[in-house]
């Protein structure tokens, strides 16, 4: 008996946190005590376990080493109630690591080594061609929650390729740096794009003053749906010309890494339980603020 399909397809990286945590301001070059931290991490996999949170039942289409850290990771992710069944396991590549320092509720620096999702390709989108998941004839039509971890060529031929042509897209840049390699999504009208005010104004190509105008600019432009953040300030959902605004709660700052993350997986499961788009956002500025007054756990 085939296993039940999953709610939604987390597709990008799958990798270990490992965050430091400084209690007071920094500087560069400071050396002061803190708290460091290694805990299941990766956009794709953020997403995927705060899904599995609400309820949805996510699976994982990514890569991880064949290495002890990644067996560790695989374990850790399963007992979260995300399917693993799919990741793809890469010869001889380390599990992908990510390093970050955050200080006063701050994110001071990160570098995130994605090598082996990188340098894995499109290995990791197999069962979205072998019939496991889908195939070419019948392509996934559910949710996918995408990452711009990917490769810019990978990403450019899922925007303009049949694979997810017929999907509910949800996209997520990862960083403003890399916000150039989704741009070939900007076209499609099945996108709902969850971008800070700093990925907003660098897809727009202008720089907005806030939330809502960015939001709206994209909507205007493009066939896509849009919401977009901005720390403490306001937040806003645009989709053609509806436009909807709010104001996140405010709440003690204990850690910064991931919350964008928790606000798109709360967003996606409360439009799959069919709240209208005011609650959906309110739903999903409430649960990030959740995530950043909670703190870090290993």
């Amino acid at each position: 008996m085939n296993a039940p399909a999953p709610d939604i397809l987390c597709i990008g990286s799958v990798l270990w946190d490992i965050i430091g945590h400084a209690g007071g301001d920094m500087a560069m070059g400071d050396d002061v005590p803190g708290r460091i931290v290694r805990a299941p991490g990766g956009v794709a996999l953020n997403i995927a376990m705060a899904l599995a949170g609400f309820g949805l039942k996510p699976a994982l289409l990514s890569a991880v080493g064949q290495d002890h850290q990644g067996a560790e990771l695989l374990r850790r992710i399963a007992s979260a109630g995300v399917g693993v069944d799919m990741l793809y396991r890469a010869p001889n590549l380390p599990t992908d690591r990510y390093m970050a320092i955050e200080a006063s509720g701050t994110l001071i620096a990160a570098i995130a080594d994605a090598e082996t999702l990188e340098a894995s390709g499109a290995e990791i989108l197999a069962a979205l061609g072998d019939g496991r998941l889908a195939s070419a004839a019948k392509p996934w039509r559910g949710l996918v929650a995408l990452d711009g971890n990917l490769t810019p060529s990978l990403l450019a031929e899922l925007a303009n390729g049949p694979i997810l042509a017929r999907a509910d897209l949800r996209i997520a840049p990862a960083s403003p740096g890399k916000i150039a390699r989704l741009r070939p999504f900007l076209g499609l009208g099945h996108a709902t794009f969850y971008l800070n005010l700093a990925e907003a104004r660098a897809l727009a190509g202008s720089p907005h003053q806030g939330a809502p105008e960015a939001a709206a600019a994209l909507a205007k432009t493009a066939p896509g749906r849009f919401l977009v953040t901005n720390g403490a300030g306001m937040a806003a959902f645009a989709a053609g010309d509806v436009l909807i605004s709010a104001r996140p709660p405010i709440v003690p700052v204990a850690r910064v890494t991931g919350a964008g993350d928790v606000l798109m997986a709360a967003h996606v499961a409360a439009e799959f339980s069919g709240a209208d788009p005011e609650a959906a956002l309110a739903q999903a500025l409430d649960a990030a603020a959740a995530h950043i007054a909670k703190g870090s756990e290993e």
